[in-house]
């Protein structure tokens, strides 16, 4: 199972053109070597491991772009090694993951030591924002590697919060890192916090933290782009207010992404599955939900990521407004999007792009994203056939609980590859698998 040799037969696989090609991928020292319809098999076979993928179809890896997988200091949710196996489970081959962790993640030394226990402990590829205070603008420029600059503009308390305009265009007016915003205006919340206050049930969490909030903080985070001409990404966009700005108004070094949460889930899911429906941004209307379909149709959203975000049950069971906001979502991911594709929603190349392709290109990162000769072998080997719930009891996340708990959903992972080593085949996971450091150009 540790063989960074692999010989997979038979597979429906997804070009980097979006066309499909019944074939096979011979995969040697941990990058595709070989794509056709017939290789023959290896002369020195015994050197190989091979994969019978009849049935079965390839696609890149994912990689997810937004995660919190709270170590360290938060590993009673949830640590590297779990949220990890949880990824390979679901396909995810590489992650970025949040500076919310303790310590916050705001200079060398502590990227360094997420860097180390992922080298560790991490089942797939790995890397790690470097977050914004106001006042480590030094760190910011000087760190690596990292994909980017996070800013919290709201929904956070402490260093993290950036919520004032004079201290965010200090952060955008130097350097030309990628910044990457979690766009919700603070100063409104707390307004709204207090006109809302002793109200219980957690839908009024979409009303506080309102359309508006959402779409103030990224006219500013726009503006302030445009203004420096600096690349910014905006995290999990959640209203259709939002993707219609962009759409008239989006610069070539913006970036903006969705989840499937906010796709596939609305209001309605407060009266279902109560706090286990609050995350930030709060999730809203069924006519968001279209627009941002639509969005990310057209192009005006580039990619998906899940903002996985795990908290306990314990945690979840209290009384809103002390719950946390987040949702689990590296596990489902890839089968939710791409029960949508067979449904059709969207096509499997869409999803593949959305949920690899899209996202090695936006941040840059070399060899990703792609079946093709030279490239790393990150590949996952789906079933688009046969549909399976969503089952508490099979989660790996440490947190053990999925909103979409009985969905039925196709297109789930039956073998990931991470550097031309299967980590995970049938149910059963290669905890001695381990991923490596991503790396980004510029």
């Amino acid at each position: 199972m540790s063989s960074t040799n692999l010989f997979i037969r038979h597979a429906q696989i997804l070009l980097p053109n979006g066309d499909f090609l019944i074939g096979d991928v011979l995969v040697r020292d941990r990058q595709i070597a070989q794509v056709a319809p017939e290789i023959a098999p290896p002369a020195n076979a015994t050197d190989y491991t091979e994969l019978d993928a009849s049935g079965l179809t390839l696609l890149p890896g994912v990689i997810d772009p937004q995660v919190h997988f709270r170590e360290p200091g938060l590993e009673h949710k949830e640590d590297l090694f779990t949220a990890s196996c949880a990824c390979a489970r679901g396909g995810v081959t590489s992650f970025l993951e949040m500076p919310n962790t303790r310590p916050l993640t705001t200079n060398q030394q502590a990227l360094d030591d997420k860097l180390e226990r992922a080298r560790q402990k991490c089942l797939v590829n790995y890397g790690f924002f470097i977050g914004a205070t106001g006042d480590n603008t030094p760190d910011l420029l000087a760190v690596n590697p990292t994909p980017g600059i996070k800013i919290f503009m709201g929904s956070m308390h402490g260093q993290l919060l950036v919520d004032k305009e004079a201290a965010l265009e200090q952060i955008f007016s130097q350097g030309d890192r990628l910044i990457a915003v979690h766009a919700e205006d603070q100063a409104r919340i707390n307004q709204r916090r207090q006109e809302f206050a002793g109200i219980k049930d957690p839908a009024i969490h979409s009303q506080i933290q309102d359309v508006a909030a959402a779409l103030n903080a990224t006219k500013l985070a726009l503006k302030l782009s445009k203004k420096y001409q600096r690349r910014l990404h905006i995290l999990h966009m959640s209203t259709g207010d939002e993707a219609e700005l962009l759409r008239h108004d989006k610069p070539s070094w913006v970036t903006a992404e969705v989840t499937p949460q906010h796709l596939l889930l609305n209001t309605d899911a407060y009266a279902k599955i109560g706090t286990l429906a609050q995350m930030n941004p709060p999730l809203r209307s069924p006519r968001d939900n279209e627009v941002l379909w639509q969005a990310l149709l057209d192009g005006v959203i580039d990619f998906i990521a899940t903002d996985h975000a795990p908290h306990t049950l314990e945690e979840k069971a209290q009384e809103y407004p002390n719950t946390p906001s987040g949702m689990p979502g590296v596990e489902t991911s890839l089968a939710l999007m791409l029960t949508q594709a067979m449904q059709g929603r969207c096509t499997v190349a869409q999803v593949a792009h959305w949920m690899s392709t899209a996202v090695a290109k936006a941040y840059r990162i070399p060899n990703k994203g792609a079946i093709a000769v030279g490239y790393d072998a990150d590949l996952v080997l789906v079933d688009l056939n046969t549909y399976r719930p969503v089952l508490r009891e099979e989660l790996q996340t440490k947190c053990g609980w999925s909103p979409f708990e009985g969905w039925q959903l196709t297109g789930w992972a039956v073998t990931t590859i991470v550097g031309g080593q299967i980590v995970y085949n049938k149910g059963k996971l290669n905890t001695n698998v381990r991923g490596e450091a991503l790396q980004f150009d510029g």
